[in-house]
């Protein structure tokens, strides 16, 4: 446990006109006991400031006391949180404000008054079983796949499979699953092999072909408490059934891709590997005649940013067995990688992937390519107003790329013509779908 104190100055700073309350950031009009469940949150789940004197609006109020209250909040950290977290006292005297640091701790669950907290948008609320059990895990330095199997009969038939045709070894031995990791310290086998073994307890995937709309299902496939292999395997066929297919030019045959395999292989190893796998919900894989989305259950992991991950600096990885076998067997690139390989395959592309990053879960939206008349320069720009935004009006498409409005309606009206976008509404209710 470090706790620092330190007094400055700093200039006049208006803060509710620069900085609203976040999830990494919260206000406090005094040092009541409140605080405390939200120092809890941010040495849980990662770094976060909390500052006292200034109203939830972001008014500042002051403390009349700073040294006194410097002195109460930390003597109440000390004495309410355990174990002590690490964290920082910082004084304003020219606004007679707080800053409180708190740094994410390694030895989690950091409990006040015997609860583990974590951060909700704005509100600190309390950790259910599930995320109280992962936070002890942390605190070991251990991940769900870590944890024994409770079955310990396990069969391999898919692994050795693919351990023999891609790792040209002969013969598949316990030596072998020691090496991918699959082994506790007690020598048990963990529940990355439970995982990837041929039967096993988890949640698989659930896929399903879509007709029309949501209403009609054309086909459906789900893949329970089979190994992670058979559930890749699965939705790969599902792929090649309805987004590859074959065409005669000339006196050749030319395999025409929908949507990029490389891509799709990508989005599902990596739904699979970084799922979280202590909770029973499905990877769901939804295919559309216009797009694949591909959702897995668990959101970032701790210490990744959402900035990271969508401009594919990967730092932290959930499940760091399952990953490195995927990547030992060439199922995904080099770890890390995932992002920007998506993001290459459609590169030059009209429409591209999107990614929806949530608390609990992050889903991809690979969308259909085809061989629709080719778009300018300004048509491709407006499409990609489309990219963060499904739905919009011209006025919005005006007011995001600066194009005068007469501009923007001639090129929406193009990009309708070619089948890009669909028109929905009349009048002022216009607005324009992709």
């Amino acid at each position: 446990m470090r706790s620092i104190f330190r007094s400055i100055i700093i200039g006049n700073i208006k803060w509710g006109e620069c900085m609203k309350e976040s999830k990494i950031l919260e206000y406090k009009e005094n040092t009541n006991n409140n605080f405390l469940k939200t120092v809890s949150a941010y040495a849980n789940f990662g770094d976060g400031k909390i500052i006292f004197g200034i109203a939830d609006d972001g008014t500042v109020k002051g403390l009349s006391d700073l040294n006194g209250d410097c002195l109460a909040i930390e003597n109440k950290i000390n004495d309410s949180i355990l174990p002590k977290p690490d964290f920082e006292l910082i004084v304003n005297e020219k606004n007679r404000t707080i800053e409180l640091l708190v740094k994410e701790g390694e030895y989690k669950p950091y409990l006040y008054n015997g609860t583990a907290y974590r951060r909700s948008d704005t509100s600190t609320v309390k950790v259910d079983q599930v995320e109280l059990k992962r936070l002890v895990l942390a605190g070991k330095n251990m991940e769900f796949e870590d944890l024994p199997s409770l079955d310990q009969d396990l069969k391999f038939t898919l692994l050795e499979k693919l351990v023999k045709e891609r790792l040209n070894i002969e013969e598949f031995t316990t030596d072998i699953l020691r090496t991918l990791g699959f082994y506790t310290k007690k020598h048990e086998l963990n529940n990355a092999a439970a995982i990837v073994a041929d039967e096993n307890p988890f949640y698989g995937t659930d896929i399903v072909k879509f007709g029309v709309d949501i209403n009609q299902i054309l086909s459906r496939r789900t893949i329970d408490k089979q190994s992670i292999f058979k559930q890749y395997e699965e939705a790969i066929e599902f792929y090649k059934l309805y987004y590859r297919y074959e065409e005669v030019r000339g006196v050749e045959r030319t395999v025409v891709e929908k949507i990029p395999e490389t891509a799709f292989r990508e989005v599902m190893a990596n739904a699979l590997v970084h799922r979280t796998w202590d909770i029973n919900i499905h990877v769901r894989v939804a295919m559309f005649e216009d797009r694949i989305e591909i959702s897995s259950p668990g959101g970032l992991p701790n210490g990744l940013s959402k900035e990271e991950f969508l401009e594919g600096y990967i730092s932290s990885l959930r499940n760091p067995i399952l990953g490195s076998l995927f990547y030992r067997l060439h199922l995904i690139e080099r770890l890390g990688t995932g992002i920007r390989r998506i993001k290459e395959a459609y590169k030059g592309k009209a429409i591209q992937p999107q990614f929806i990053v949530m608390d609990n879960t992050i889903t991809v939206v690979l969308p259909v390519v085809t061989d629709r008349e080719r778009l300018t320069d300004d048509e491709r720009v407006v499409l990609s107003a489309f990219n963060e935004n499904r739905e919009l009006t011209t006025a919005e498409v005006v007011e995001h790329l600066g194009y005068k409005r007469g501009k923007v309606i001639r090129l929406l009206n193009s990009l309708i013509e070619k089948q890009y976008i669909t028109k929905i509404g009349l009048g002022r209710a216009t607005r324009y779908k992709r």
